[in-house]
């Protein structure tokens, strides 16, 4: 059982998609940027500090975007570049913290608890920052406190390209001004529900009886008090990327039969693709195996943009085959393995036409989980 953590740092990369699009083009700082497709179906994945002066925020329809700020420049997303980034950045807290969870492509949380035993925590986090900044030049904040969320709320306090320490024992003091909204989990349905209320601020919320905010917003309601008094019993998860998933084929008969060994790489990885997207997880990393039948094994791996669309992966895995297998040369195993496995879910899909491609994979999946993972497959694979 992972312990709750008494001093957790949460790490938050400055509008990061907007950030590597600068380090990319430098005549890009200072513009009302906007990351993300330009067709009027897009959304924006990421936007400027300076795009946002205008009311746009990600997820927004790029068709009101161009409406709320005429003048913005669009570019189309870097994945592949945003998937280095990231790993680069993980790489550095990887190195250097005790334990760290990877919330996201751009979003870390650091447990230092018991750290005070050896070093001053809050220098050690400076420190660190300054590393991935030294390092990437990327922009990055950070809080440090007691809890998860009272770190993350410190983050969002102290952007951009700050840092913001909750010191124990003053969490309630450092939320109590704050509007309710700062806390992690009330949209604008809930933010109107508690406006109509009464309760505006988050001290307001502190001192209402626990009761009465439950009666009125059931569980939430609870929760919501708990997080208000600064109380967030959530644990850091370890980040491993060791996870992985895999689907192997050993034949009964050795095939030499190009076409059929590729019709069933396309199948395998098309059932892994679909595991990946159940899981709502994205990788960075295919590889695929051979193995001959003298029992000669060679594989090879490839980092990729994180992604969970099929398409994707299986031009990927075809690559690594094709760069693999000695034509002609007979087949005993075959095998794909998807690794760097992360919860980013949502995030690549912002780069996606809505109703497109992450609606065509949504149906798909919906029929697999109905009548079966094989129910439906890619011509190229039957």
């Amino acid at each position: 059982m992972i312990a709750i953590p008494e001093l957790v740092a949460h790490f938050d990369l400055d509008a990061f998609f907007v950030s590597v699009e600068c380090l990319r083009d430098p005549s890009l700082r200072g513009k009302a940027l906007l990351v993300g497709g330009d067709s009027d179906r897009s959304v924006v994945a990421a936007c400027s500090y300076e795009a946002r002066k205008f009311g746009i925020h990600s997820a927004m329809p790029m068709k009101t975007a161009r409406r709320l700020c005429p003048e913005a420049t669009i570019v189309g997303g870097s994945r592949g570049e945003y998937s280095r980034y990231s790993r680069w950045v993980t790489e550095i807290i990887a190195e250097r913290a005790p334990r760290f969870e990877k919330a996201s492509i751009d979003e870390f949380y650091v447990d230092l608890t018991g750290m005070d035993k050896y070093v001053d925590p809050f220098a050690w986090t400076i420190e660190l920052r300054e590393t991935i900044q030294r390092n990437t030049q990327l922009p990055i904040s950070f809080g440090l406190a007691s809890s998860k969320i009272l770190a993350k709320i410190a983050t969002n306090e102290a952007k951009p390209n700050g840092y913001l320490q909750v010191p124990r024992g003053r969490e309630k003091e450092f939320l109590a001004p704050l509007p309710v909204s700062k806390i992690p989990g009330v949209g604008k349905q809930s933010e109107s529900l508690l406006r109509d209320a009464g309760i505006e601020s988050i001290r307001d919320l502190q001192v209402l009886p626990v009761a009465q905010v439950e009666a009125s917003l059931g569980k939430f309601g609870a929760e919501l008090w708990q997080k208000a008094q600064g109380i967030h019993l959530s644990p850091v998860i370890p980040y491993q990327e060791a996870k992985s998933i895999s689907s192997e084929n050993t034949f009964e008969q050795d095939v030499a039969d190009n076409g059929f060994l590729l019709a069933e790489l396309v199948r395998m990885t098309e059932r892994v693709g679909f595991s990946l997207r159940r899981q709502n997880k994205m990788t960075g990393c295919v590889a695929v195996k051979i193995r001959y039948p003298n029992f000669e094994t060679t594989s090879r791996q490839t980092s990729i943009p994180y992604t969970y669309y099929d398409d994707e992966l299986i031009a990927q895995a075809k690559g690594l085959f094709v760069q693999l297998h000695r034509p002609g040369r007979a087949i005993r195993l075959l095998g794909v393995r998807l690794s760097e496995l992360t919860d980013q879910a949502l995030q690549t899909s912002l780069f996606e036409d809505i109703g497109r491609k992450s609606g065509l994979y949504e149906a798909i999946d919906e029929l697999k989980t109905r009548f079966g993972g094989d129910s439906i497959k890619k011509a190229r694979g039957l």
